[in-house]
């Protein structure tokens, strides 16, 4: 039952998602596309009935009313709708969508669902009723859209034959009756008469006049339907339709007798043009029977499987445990000083396919950031709206993948970014913008992009920026600056944002001015090794930038020692290692130790200053220096030696080591080496904050 629950969540999120877009885009056009009436239509169905299955009721009766609407609209024509029509649909629609993904969030979080939703489906019908009764004779009537399990009426139902009904030339009658309380019947009756045109069939329906006469709908609750056939064929055709149509309660074949000497003459009529309606249509038939025939030589199979993203956890998981091993059969002390060329030539084919199933295996936990990224277009679009702004957002490298996780725990981040540049990035009238030489519509640009073994993620915008001065002004009123205000730059200035409480609006909106808010971002992407920092020109716009790791799982690191201690420091934070004299060594200030590289000067962390490791090595001479670079941090660690390049699991800490705030030390986790040793592995930009600190 949990793995079909899983599947059931899994594939409804990513209906709604499809939906989401599917409406964002339509809207941009105010239209919708007849493959959006479908695709909408296929969408409320399979919700439909996969929450029939999982007997979510709610959800079932929610998707059920829109795919009767929808099912109107793609009988009827999109041009049955009028421009205000379709602009009330699309709020509809937006609201039904929320409506579902709150009961599906319920389901998510194992609450109970909500046991009236009388308001939506109110909504629904009375849009439906609307949009029908305004089109008059003009535009037939709502249908209802097909898949309701129906039973035939019990045995001595009530089968007596209206006057009006009686008269039929048919010989077999089906009278339906539709569900007590369900409305629109005539509506219904004519979705029936719909499904029942597409297959070819003879018959009659009464009352005939179902699709322009709303009053009819009195007669079939009182009377019942009924549709009249001439055949045998047709009729055992006609009843494997009705049983698959909504709102049916009951339906029964009725022998009209009155009709008998009409039958006589008139059957033959009716066979006559049956068959030459067959005849003319034989050659298409054949033809695509032909087509289908070969179709089914040909068969696509699918090339897509869902795999439980445990599943994917415990495969990267035994792939490091694969790289540990490889690294201590190699590295094992037993092998050394022994010349073993055929060895040695199998442990770097063993390297190279070890290298092979990491790669494939974190491949499969890749995935697209578009999924995070299209959602943002619903939160610009509601915000558009009660904001009364004019914005368009634009999406750069939807394409770009990410691990399935890290994507996971960036959606948040992303979406308060956004809603910040919505919310008072973004200035609040035209007349603003005009004034200030900008267009009329604003934009937010949202992008992604590889960089080596990060993923780039930056929204930008170009509204009217941040005042320094008035950050300035604020973080000194709230008692948040470290050192003169003066002292300050323009980069640690726009950082001040991200300490916790700190807030530029006045006043709280809906939105925002709670305090609470990049502080929790700039957590939350640290959370996955990953930065977050802010650039903004005033009067001009901001952007946000977050560097994200590819991966945390397993990464290339460089060995280095420090005394008896060994540390790894990721291969990607590393730009240069090189011996430095006593000479090049100069001092600040403050007396701390910069040396000049490429034309600038970098700050020197010693290594065993910062963590108290005895060592025999303290002249510059006689260690390593490795410059190191992370984020906007750039500076040189002191070491006692390279021990060399390896790929190393990353391995989190043990739990009860978190109340000591490791990370904040400057250390991300560990990894267990070749030889069984374990190895801390460095947070390069954490660890320049310590050490600046403690200096």
């Amino acid at each position: 039952m949990d793995n079909m629950l899983e599947v059931y969540l899994y594939e409804t999120n990513t209906l709604l998602e499809q939906l989401d877009e599917l409406l964002i885009n339509a809207e941009k056009i105010q239209d919708f596309t007849t493959n959006d009436v479908n695709e909408i239509f296929r969408i409320m169905h399979t919700i439909k009935g996969s929450s029939a299955m999982m007997e979510f009721s709610t959800l079932m009766e929610i998707a059920h009313h829109i795919e009767d609407l929808f099912f109107y609209i793609r009988e009827n024509g999109l041009d049955s709708m009028t421009p205000s029509h379709k602009n009330d649909l699309f709020n509809l629609m937006f609201q039904s969508t929320d409506a579902l993904r709150t009961e599906v969030e319920k389901i998510e979080n194992d609450e109970p669902l909500s046991s009236n939703i009388d308001n939506v489906i109110t909504d629904i019908n009375s849009f439906l009723e609307k949009i029908s009764s305004s089109g008059g004779a003009s535009a037939p009537s709502v249908q209802t859209a097909a898949e309701s399990e129906t039973v035939a009426a019990p045995a001595g139902s009530d089968s007596s034959i209206p006057e009006s009904v009686s008269s039929s030339k048919a010989p077999f009658l089906v009278k339906i009756t539709f569900e007590q309380g369900c409305g629109m019947e005539h509506l219904r009756a004519f979705m029936v008469i719909t499904a029942l045109k597409d297959s070819d069939l003879q018959f009659e329906f009464y009352p005939d006049d179902v699709e322009t006469n709303s009053n009819a709908s009195e007669f079939i609750i009182e009377n019942g339907f009924y549709i009249g056939f001439f055949s045998h064929d047709d009729l055992e055709h006609a009843l494997h339709i009705i049983k698959d149509q909504n709102s049916i309660e009951t339906y029964e074949v009725v022998e009209n007798d009155n009709s008998s000497e009409l039958v006589k003459k008139d059957a033959p009529e009716h066979t006559e043009q049956k068959q030459g309606q067959t005849e003319a249509e034989t050659v298409v038939q054949k033809a695509a029977a032909s087509t289908a025939s070969s179709a089914h030589t040909a068969p696509v199979k699918q090339s897509l499987i869902s795999v439980n993203l445990s599943k994917l956890d415990s495969l990267v998981a035994l792939v490091g445990e694969i790289v540990i091993t490889e690294s201590m059969v190699t590295s094992s002390p037993d092998l050394q000083n022994l010349k073993l060329d055929n060895f040695l030539k199998s442990a770097r084919q063993l390297r190279k396919l070890t290298d092979d199933l990491q790669d494939i295996a974190m491949s499969l936990r890749m995935v697209p950031v578009s999924g995070t990224f299209q959602k943002m277009n619903r939160i610009v679009r509601d915000m558009k709206k009660k904001l009364n702004k004019d914005v368009r957002l634009t999406i750069i490298g939807e394409n770009t993948e990410v691990d399935k996780t890290i994507v996971d725990s960036i959606g948040d981040p992303i979406m308060h970014i956004v809603r910040n540049s919505m919310d008072h990035g973004i200035e609040p009238t035209v007349e603003e913008r005009i004034a200030a030489g900008k267009e009329p519509q604003a934009e937010i640009i949202l992008s992604a992009a590889h960089t080596g073994s990060e993923v780039i993620i930056s929204i930008s915008d170009d509204g009217r920026g941040m005042d320094t001065d008035a950050i300035l002004s604020k973080a000194e009123r709230n008692g948040l600056l470290t050192k003169p205000a003066g002292e300050y730059t323009k980069k640690e200035i726009l950082s001040l944002l991200m300490l916790p409480g700190f807030s530029t609006n006045e006043s709280v909106t809906e939105f925002s001015g709670r305090g609470v808010g990049m502080d929790v971002v700039k957590k939350n992407v640290e959370a996955v090794g990953g930065t977050i920092t802010i650039t903004s020109e005033f009067g001009k716009g901001s952007c946000t930038t977050l560097k994200i790791p590819l991966t945390m799982a397993i990464v290339d690191g460089m060995e280095i020692s420090v005394g008896k201690s060994m540390f790894t420091i990721p291969i990607a934070n590393i730009r240069q290692s090189f011996k430095a004299q006593k000479e090049d060594i100069i001092l600040d200030a403050s007396g701390n130790e910069i040396i000049k590289c490429m034309d600038d000067f970098y700050p020197i962390v010693r290594i065993h200053q910062l963590y108290n490791i005895e060592t025999e090595i303290t002249n510059i001479e006689d260690g390593i220096l490795i410059w190191v670079e992370a984020s906007d941090k750039s500076y040189c660690l002191f070491v006692d030696e390279l021990l060399g390049e390896q790929q190393v699991v990353v391995k989190p800490l043990p739990a009860f080591l978190s109340s000591f705030n490791i990370k904040d030390s400057g250390i991300s986790g560990c990894t267990i080496l070749g030889d069984g040793n374990i190895s801390i592995i460095l947070d390069i930009l954490n660890l320049y904050g310590v050490s600046h600190h403690q200096y």
